[in-house]
């Protein structure tokens, strides 16, 4: 990358300045975004201040955020130098993403050499924006179980189907399967115009969404009509073995104590199986327990089977999305 940062000790700068000089000007303007958005976010999040000079950065501030930033604006460069894109998502990843020290190690997986994970779908390129995130889909790939649990918008379930489509096109599966409770939050499904696929089927297109993200139409319709991808609701998930297969089971919270124990023990050989869910969210009647909770009360102790944990920090949809998640959180503390 022939990018430099000149010596903060220079007479160029002072002990609370650094200057980035960028030889392409071109790579420079996607860097900073339109209207100089990206330099903007840097700057809000980190609080420094940055000031472009043609064909440099000048980056302002405390010795830690100013190094971070800088660390952020090369990152960035070396994406666009390396041919993709810089959109507003990975401005915030990078601002989110701690710097990687030791890289975690894997035999099997060739992406976490280098410290960056990125999940290859055939429609997208799918990389984590937080440190949990990171964690979690690392998770996904080298553990036979591994459970998300945490707020709405912190990528439980997209994560999962992308690592699902990823291992399924690279032939570690066979198919995948993705599930769900079909619980009733408020409406009743026997209200619901149509037969039971009709009724069924809101209740499953948050998984039809992220499976649409990540293969072309034809495909996902072919590979659906061939029973290779599998969406159906839990209950039809029992007397299975699922076998060489990825299997989500998504909004986990609404699965019955026995449900879960039931859905657990349809782990085949060569099968990979993920459970996602959000404690605060519980749609079952009062006087019956969640299967997530004793889930997580009972296997923990496993070592094979993986739990990872999301906050509001972590969600990666509107910023009033985490601002409602820790308004609510806050009110049930008090």
């Amino acid at each position: 990358m022939a990018l430099g940062a000149l010596d903060p000790t220079s007479e160029q700068s002072t002990v609370h300045e650094m200057l980035l000089e960028f030889p392409d000007n071109r790579l420079l303007i996607d860097l900073c975004g339109e209207f100089d958005r990206n330099l903007a976010d840097i700057e809000q999040k980190l609080e420094v201040q940055i000031v472009r000079r043609g064909n440099q950065i000048l980056v302002i501030g405390d010795e830690q955020p100013r190094g971070r930033a800088v660390t952020v604006l090369q990152t960035l460069y070396e994406r666009l130098e390396s041919g993709r894109a810089v959109e507003s998502g990975d401005v915030d990843r990078e601002l989110r993403m701690e710097p990687v020290q030791d890289a975690p190690r894997s035999d099997q997986l060739e992406m976490f050499k280098g410290g960056k994970v990125e999940i290859k779908t055939r429609k997208k390129l799918v990389e984590p924006r937080t440190d949990a995130q990171k964690a979690y889909v690392q998770s996904l790939f080298t553990k036979e179980l591994a459970f998300g649990i945490g707020p709405a918008g912190t990528g439980k379930t997209y994560l999962a189907v992308a690592v699902g489509v990823s291992m399924f096109i690279t032939g570690h599966v066979d198919k995948i399967i993705l599930s769900r409770p079909a619980v009733e939050a408020g409406e009743k499904l026997g209200y619901l115009p149509g037969d039971m696929q009709d009724k069924i089927d809101p209740y499953m297109q948050p998984l039809y969404d992220a499976l649409n993200d990540f293969l072309p139409d034809k495909q996902l319709a072919k590979l659906m009509e061939e029973k290779r991808i599998e969406i159906a609701p839990l209950a039809f998930m029992r007397g299975r073995t699922l076998s060489n297969a990825y299997v989500v089971l998504d909004e986990a919270q609404n699965a019955t104590t026995m449900q879960m124990k039931m859905f657990l023990t349809r782990l085949g050989e060569g099968s990979r199986m993920v459970i996602t869910g959000d404690r605060t969210q519980i749609d079952l009647p009062g006087h019956v327990a969640s299967g997530l909770q004793d889930a997580e009360r009972l296997l923990t102790a496993i070592p094979k089977v993986s739990f990872n944990y999301f906050t509001s920090r972590d969600v990666v949809r509107h910023p009033l999305v985490a601002a409602i998640i820790e308004a609510y959180e806050a009110d049930d503390k008090a």
